[in-house]
This record gives C-alpha cells, sequence and structure tokens, in this order.
C-alpha cells in the first residue's frame, strides 16, 4: 500500500509540473504586439489610453521585455508617448 501512495504522489507532482509548464507556455504564446491596437490613438498622439488600451497593456507586460529586444517595436514601446500611456495605466516601465 506504501508502494501506491508514492506512485501516487510522485504521479500528482509530475501532473502539476506539466501543467504549470504548460501554462507558462500558452502564457508566452499570447505575447502578440498587435494585441496592443487599442493604444495605438495613444501611442502615437495625443488621445488618452481607454480602458480597453490599459486592460491590453497589463496583459502584455510580460512580453515587454521581448519587444524592447525587436528594433522595429522599441521605437513605439519606449518613446515618450508609450511612457506616457503606461503611466496614465499604472504601469511602470520594466527592467529589463
Amino acid at each position: 500500500m506504501k508502494g501506491g501512495v508514492a506512485s501516487f504522489v510522485a504521479w500528482c507532482a509530475v501532473v502539476m509540473v506539466v501543467v504549470l509548464v504548460a501554462a507558462e507556455t500558452a502564457a508566452a504564446a499570447n505575447c502578440n504586439p498587435m494585441e496592443l491596437s487599442p493604444c495605438l490613438g495613444a501611442m502615437m498622439g495625443t488621445d488618452n489610453p481607454s480602458a480597453a488600451c490599459c486592460q491590453k497593456l497589463k496583459e502584455q507586460v510580460p512580453c515587454f521585455c521581448n519587444y524592447l529586444k525587436n528594433p522595429t517595436l522599441r521605437q513605439f514601446i519606449d518613446s515618450p508617448n508609450a511612457k506616457k500611456v503606461a503611466a496614465v495605466c499604472g504601469l511602470q516601465q520594466p527592467a529589463c
């Protein structure tokens, strides 16, 4: 019986690790700069960010460092307007 319990506990631990890795992979797969399209007006002009923009920014926070590594995206993510939008939405510049 002890072997059965130990096997069950080991099996549960393996399942938990697989679920956690899958969740992290799914989260990483959501890094899509096109998701920030509700922020385009605020980042490119003088519009205030909408609630949808702030929500999308918050969802994409784990992706910002990768966006900053991309020269094409960096100019938008690191611009003064983008920093203003992030501040209005209550977000801080990531420390990459």
